[in-house]
């Protein structure tokens, strides 16, 4: 018979490896530092542990700013992830330049297991697509690296709109502060909302954000007398429950449904349609897990009308049911868990 100890002593926190190279950005350096280093489970024990390596033994790595930094880690540490996160450098030569790596990192990346969860900020990207791991699959970066990323490695599928892509076990992020978006979102997938949220808390950082990179694109500055569109989505989400129509939204801000629609695209990113139903899965998940609402109620009071339409939403934002999702993030009295962080939660029909 499983004891408690038994299960205590089984524990392992999640291995995230940070790869430092030369020209490392120190601020995406600290990311997952900041945000996997933070969760921790009802015992008080910390869900992830991170360490930093280097491709070389261990020893200084140059930054981007005006100090080195002591990687205490050499490359062979790599064979002990669980996840590695490659945030970007200044200084990637052949990687960028030309989309291979170098014999140095070659021989890094050979350590890693089959199965390791991957992911990379912003033009950390260049290291996975140089190593073919991106091949046939969607994928992010910074906005303005986007089309150079496409046309070095035709074969990924570039989507320059988003802050983050996840594609199971290889994600990227945009630019610098995406870098968050995304290891919260890992956070959330693995562990679920209400452990992604009291980490965003603690870092003062919104647990989610909205629309895509399409809102940092730099523009024209708008005429001041032009009004945004805060005042409509402030009150639409204090009614998620109910039906939202796209020209009651517009009302609220005394504009048209075409200018309101162009406003709202270049404020969000994404198209009001697109943000209500981010909305109302985000409002449905929060429900899922921290309440005991029936997978019925939870769809009215998120919105969706139905348990069907809850379903096929979910399914697509999440590629899980209702049922699937609650199972895996809410196992009585609260106790969160996770979905075994290398691969989805599993899809059971509900």
């Amino acid at each position: 018979m499983t004891t408690e100890r038994d299960t205590e002593d089984a524990f392992r926190p999640h291995r995230v490896v940070v790869l430092a190279m030369d020209g490392a950005l120190p601020f995406e350096l600290g990311i997952p530092h900041r945000i996997f280093g933070r969760p921790k489970d009802a015992l008080g024990r910390h869900l992830y542990e991170v360490v930093t390596c280097s491709i070389r033994p261990p020893g200084p790595v140059r930054t981007d700013s005006d100090f080195d930094i002591m990687v205490p880690n050499g490359p062979e540490i790599l064979a002990t992830a669980d996840t590695v996160i490659v945030p970007a450098s200044y200084e990637f030569g052949p990687v960028y330049e030309e989309g291979v790596l170098t014999p140095e990192l070659a021989a890094a990346l050979a350590h890693l297991r089959p199965g390791t969860r991957l992911a990379s900020i912003c033009t950390g990207v260049y290291v996975l697509a140089a190593a073919g791991c991106l091949d046939g699959r969607p994928a992010t970066t910074h906005w303005a690296d986007a089309e150079r990323l496409q046309r070095l490695f035709p074969r990924i599928k570039v989507d320059a709109d988003v802050l983050y892509v996840d594609d199971g076990d290889v994600l990227t992020s945009a630019g610098v502060a995406a870098g968050v978006d995304l290891c919260l979102h890992m956070v959330r997938r693995d562990h679920g909302t209400a452990v992604a949220n009291a980490v965003a808390r603690r870092t003062v950082v919104p647990p989610h954000r909205e629309g895509g990179q399409a809102q940092y694109i730099q523009r024209p500055v708008p005429e001041p007398q032009l009004a945004t569109t805060t005042t409509a989505r402030a009150w639409a989400l204090g009614r998620l429950h109910e039906p939202i129509q796209l020209r009651d939204m517009a009302e609220r801000e005394a504009m048209s449904v075409r200018t309101f629609t162009r406003r709202f695209r270049e404020e969000v990113g994404i198209s009001p349609g697109q943000w209500l139903t981010q909305q109302r899965v985000e409002r449905a998940r929060h429900l899922l897990e921290s309440t005991d609402l029936s997978v019925d109620q939870i769809a009215h009071d998120a919105g969706f009308g139905t348990a069907q339409s809850m379903r096929q939403h979910l399914q697509a934002a999440l590629g899980v049911t209702p049922t699937s999702y609650r199972r895996t993030f809410r196992t009585g009295a609260g106790t969160k868990t996770g979905t075994g962080v290398n691969g989805r939660a599993r899809s059971d029909a509900a």
